[in-house]
C-alpha cells in the first residue's frame, strides 16, 4: 500500500490507506501495533479489504465468491481484521441488494474508515520494518493490477477514460514544509468526502495515492534538478497510465503543465 509522507515530531507517522482501523477521534491515529500491523499485512486480508472498499459491504460468502476463497478462511480473516479494528458488522443495507431474505442472520461485514498513520521508520524495528516492506509489497502490487484490469476493460468512448488526473513533478520543501504539504493534501481529500447519501449517482470510487519521497542520496543534485518533468495524462482512478515524458525543465519548483 502506497505510503504517504505525513509526520508528527519528528518525522510525522506516514499515513495508512483507507483500509485501515479508524481511530475513535476525528483526528489522525497512529497504527504502531505490531500485531495489527501483521494482521493487516496478510495477503487475503488485503483482498477482502480492496474488495469491501471498493464494492462497499459484503458478507462472507460473497466475499469468498468474488476472491475465489473458502467461505470458512474468509470468515476467519473477517473476525481478525475486526479484532483489530479495520473491519465491523454492518446491517448490509448499503451493501447489494439480497435476492431473498435468509432464515438464518448473514453477517455483513464493511470497512471501518478513519486517517490511520504508520509510524515513521526511523521509529519501526527491525520486526516492524519487515512487516511494513510486505505491506507495501502487497499494495503496490494490487494498485499496478487495478490499474491495469482497468486499462483492459475500459470501454471505447468512456468519458472517463479522459478524466483521469495524473502528474509527475519535483518540487524543494523542508521538513516541515513538506509535513504541512501532507496535511494540506489530506484535508482536500476530506473536502470531497461526503455520505452515500449526498452522493450523485454519476460519481465513480477513484483511488488515490500519494507518494513523495527524497532524491536518493547517490544521485547528485544536479541531475536530479535536471530530471524530466512528464506532462500530465490520462490516469485511471487516480493511478498513473503510461504518458510522454516532456518538459525537460530544470526548475526546481516545477509546475506541471496542463493535462494533454
Amino acid at each position: 500500500m502506497p505510503q504517504e509522507p505525513g509526520a508528527h515530531e519528528p518525522p510525522e507517522p506516514q499515513h495508512a490507506p483507507p483500509t485501515a482501523p479508524s481511530p475513535t477521534s476525528s483526528g489522525p491515529a497512529e497504527l504502531g501495533d505490531l500485531a495489527a500491523l501483521k494482521a493487516l499485512a496478510q495477503p487475503r486480508r488485503q483482498r477482502i479489504l480492496e474488495h469491501l472498499t471498493l464494492h462497499g459491504p459484503a458478507t462472507s460468502a460473497t466475499l469468498a465468491r468474488a476472491l475465489g476463497l473458502n467461505t470458512g478462511s474468509t470468515s476467519y480473516h473477517l473476525r481478525e481484521l475486526a479484532r483489530y479494528g479495520f473491519v465491523e458488522e454492518t446491517d448490509g443495507e448499503e451493501g447489494p441488494a439480497r435476492s431473498s431474505p435468509s432464515q438464518h442472520r448473514e453477517r455483513w461485514w464493511r470497512v471501518v474508515p478513519g486517517d490511520r498513520r504508520f509510524p515513521p521508520r526511523s521509529r519501526q524495528g527491525p520486526e516492524m520494518r519487515h512487516v511494513m516492506d510486505e505491506l507495501n509489497h502487497h499494495a503496490y502490487a494490487a494498485d499496478l493490477d487495478l490499474f491495469e484490469r482497468l486499462q483492459r476493460e475500459s470501454a471505447e468512448g468512456d468519458l472517463w477514460a479522459d478524466a483521469f488526473p495524473y502528474s509527475r513533478g519535483t518540487i524543494r520543501l523542508t521538513l516541515p514544509e513538506l509535513r504541512e504539504f501532507f496535511e494540506e493534501y489530506i484535508a482536500l481529500l476530506n473536502r470531497y468526502k461526503r455520505p452515500e447519501s449526498e452522493t450523485p449517482t454519476d460519481a465513480r470510487t477513484l483511488l488515490t495515492r500519494f507518494l513523495a519521497f527524497p532524491v536518493p542520496p547517490s544521485l547528485p543534485a544536479a541531475a536530479a534538478a535536471a530530471a524530466p518533468a512528464a506532462v500530465p495524462a490520462p490516469t485511471v482512478d487516480g493511478d498513473p497510465e503510461c504518458h510522454d515524458p516532456a518538459a525537460h525543465r530544470p526548475a526546481h519548483n516545477r509546475r506541471e503543465a496542463d493535462p494533454s
